[in-house]
C-alpha cells in the first residue's frame, strides 16, 4: 500500500500531568498537532497509544467498551483529578489486533476487559489533541522485565495497522529524571548530560537508526543518568519500530520540563 494511505506514527513527550490543563507550549503544540490531523485527510479509526505508564508481564491491550481516565499521580491540584477522557474502547479491534500481533514466544497478545483503562500518558496529551474524545482508544501495555529488542520487535508488527486508520502514538520521555528536577528551571535549562542524551537519540532517530536506539546504554553515564528506570524510554521503540525508515521524520516541543525531563516529540510520516 502507498505510504501516503497510511497514518503518521507519533512519539510525545508527555512531561509532569499538569500539562493537560496549563497553558503553555506543549499543551499548544499537542492542540495543533491534532487540528493538523483532523485534517490530513486520512481518517482515524482507532488510536492506539502505548504509554510509560502501563507496564505488564507480557504485553496485554485494552479491550473494555468504555475505558475508565486513570490518575495515577499525586500532589496535583484537585483541577487535575477532576479530568476526565471518556473515550470509548474498541473491543472488536482489540480482539483482532491481539490475534495478529504476536508475542516473542509466539503467543498473542492478552486482552484487559476491565481493569486498566487510559492513565495519565494517554489521557494528558490524547485530551489536548482531540477533545472532542470522540475516536475510540486502545492501550497497549509493555512488559518492563523484557530486551529492549523484543519492544522494537512488537513495534514493528504495529507499523501494518497504519494503514488500517489506527494512529499509534507513543507517550514518553526521552530523558526522564525525576530525582534530579529543577522545578524552577526555564524550558530551554537542562543539565549538560540531559542534553547531551537527547542529542544523540534525536540524531538517531534522523538517521533511522534503531539499532542504536535498543543500545542507548552504550552512551554510558549519560544514558544511566537519562533513564535511571527505562520505562519512559520503551514507548520511543514501538514508535520507531512502527515507522518506515523512508519517512520523512518530524521534531516538535523540542526542550526541557525541570532540566531534567526532555519534551522533544517525533512525527514520522
Amino acid at each position: 500500500m502507498n505510504t501516503t494511505d497510511r497514518l503518521p506514527v507519533l512519539f510525545v513527550g508527555h512531561g509532569s500531568p499538569m500539562n493537560a490543563i496549563e497553558d503553555n507550549r506543549w499543551r499548544r503544540s499537542w492542540q495543533q498537532l491534532g487540528a493538523e490531523l483532523r485534517t490530513r485527510g486520512q481518517p482515524i479509526r482507532a488510536i492506539l497509544c502505548v504509554s510509560a505508564h502501563w507496564l505488564t508481564r507480557g504485553w496485554w491491550l485494552t479491550a473494555m467498551a468504555q475505558p475508565r481516565t486513570i490518575h495515577d499521580f499525586g500532589g496535583f491540584p484537585q483541577a487535575l483529578f477532576d479530568q476526565q477522557y471518556p473515550a470509548s474502547g474498541a473491543p472488536d479491534l482489540a480482539r483482532e489486533m491481539a490475534a495478529a500481533v504476536r508475542q516473542p514466544d509466539g503467543s498473542a497478545l492478552g486482552l484487559d476487559e476491565g481493569e486498566w483503562g487510559l492513565d495519565h500518558g494517554s489521557w494528558s496529551v490524547l485530551k489536548p489533541m482531540f477533545p472532542e474524545a470522540d475516536i475510540p482508544v486502545l492501550q497497549l501495555g509493555m512488559d518492563y522485565g523484557r530486551p529492549l529488542s523484543e519492544h522494537l520487535a512488537i513495534g514493528r508488527q504495529l507499523r501494518a495497522w497504519r494503514s488500517q486508520g489506527v494512529l499509534i502514538v507513543a507517550s514518553g520521555n526521552i530523558v526522564h529524571n525525576l530525582r534530579t528536577m529543577q522545578r524552577q528551571a526555564a524550558d530551554d535549562q537542562a543539565y549538560d548530560w540531559a542534553v547531551a542524551f537527547d542529542t544523540h537519540i534525536a540524531q538517531a532517530i534522523g538517521r533511522g537508526d534503531t539499532d542504536a536506539l535498543v543500545d542507548y546504554r552504550s552512551v554510558g553515564d549519560a544514558a544511566t543518568l537519562s533513564h535511571p528506570s527505562w520505562e519512559h524510554y520503551l514507548p520511543l521503540l514501538y514508535a520507531a519500530g512502527a515507522a518506515d525508515t523512508a519517512e520523512p521524520v518530524r521534531f516538535f516541543n523540542e526542550g526541557f520540563q525541570a532540566a531534567s525531563i526532555s519534551m522533544r516529540s517525533v512525527v514520522w510520516g
